[in-house]
């Protein structure tokens, strides 16, 4: 086993979460309040996903890119997941920055895809349509900046939890993707209604600025909460269960054998 360049795992952090971002709020964009008409009522019928659709989107994005990417990068996709990672003492904090960047551009990148998509049906405006997180009137229930500001760093110090546990050696072996893609679905059926739940810088950042409507300006608050949750979980994580795995640390390795090499050179070889 050796462990991958850090452009490898950069470019599965930006995959990830560029398809964290499409699929989760594409969903929200495309699919959750889907109308359609019916021919023989006369009258329009709701085909939408709605809340529970939206946070099965989320979910299941983390799922399957932690499946398809996780032994690359440790599939963060997050980057208050990798700061609160790396204060467990679990990542790396010389690779924290490079993360980072790659989270926010696949990000972008899928805002920017869903922002194409949707600007090709006639009549769609982008502003207050781009599933946006926000609170006071940005919030869909009406939640105020302490309401959503606790709910955040709670639920993203969950998230946290979990992620830390179920990434043990002790945990069952290949099954910590669906935990944590069910805690990130938990997590949405929270707090869709609170703040469009973020628990996630880099989701948060992909559209605020296509959303426009005030969310850019709120955007301070889906970093700073997000972080301050991780960092508590990985602070504490180790004090609460007693599980001390600062020598295993959530990122990838990659049979040599996978590795794609020039002809003629060695690939155990020292880089």
């Amino acid at each position: 086993m050796r462990e991958p360049s850090l452009s490898q795992k950069f470019g599965a952090e930006f995959l990830g979460t560029f398809v964290l971002v499409f699929g989760g709020a594409g969903a929200a964009v495309f699919a959750a309040t889907f109308m359609a008409g019916n021919i023989v009522a006369g009258q329009s019928v709701h085909l939408g996903i709605g809340f529970l659709g939206v946070a099965l989107a989320f979910g299941l994005t983390v799922l399957v890119m932690a499946y398809a990417v996780g032994h690359i990068s440790g599939a963060h996709f997050n980057p208050a997941v990798t700061i609160g990672v790396a204060v467990a003492g679990r990542f790396e904090w010389k690779d924290v920055p490079a993360y980072i960047v790659a989270q926010v551009a696949g990000g972008l990148l899928g805002g920017t895809a869903i922002w194409g998509i949707a600007r090709g049906q006639e009549g769609w405006d982008r502003i207050g349509n781009m599933a946006a997180n926000g609170f006071g009137d940005n919030s869909p229930g009406g939640y105020g900046l302490v309401a959503v500001l606790v709910a955040e760093i709670i639920l993203t110090a969950i998230f946290l939890y979990v992620i830390l546990g179920a990434t043990d050696d002790r945990a069952p072996s290949g099954f910590a993707p669906i935990a944590i893609g069910l805690s990130l679905t938990l997590i949405h059926l929270i707090s869709i209604p609170i703040s469009n739940t973020s628990v996630n810088p880099a989701r948060s950042t992909a559209v605020a600025f296509f959303h426009g409507s005030g969310a850019p300006g709120q955007l301070w608050l889906f970093w700073l909460a997000p972080i301050i949750g991780a960092a508590i979980a990985g602070a504490t994580f180790v004090l609460i269960t007693g599980i001390d795995r600062r020598d295993r640390d959530i990122a990838g390795t990659m049979d040599s054998g996978d590795v794609r090499v020039p002809e003629g050179v060695d690939p155990d070889a020292p880089r």
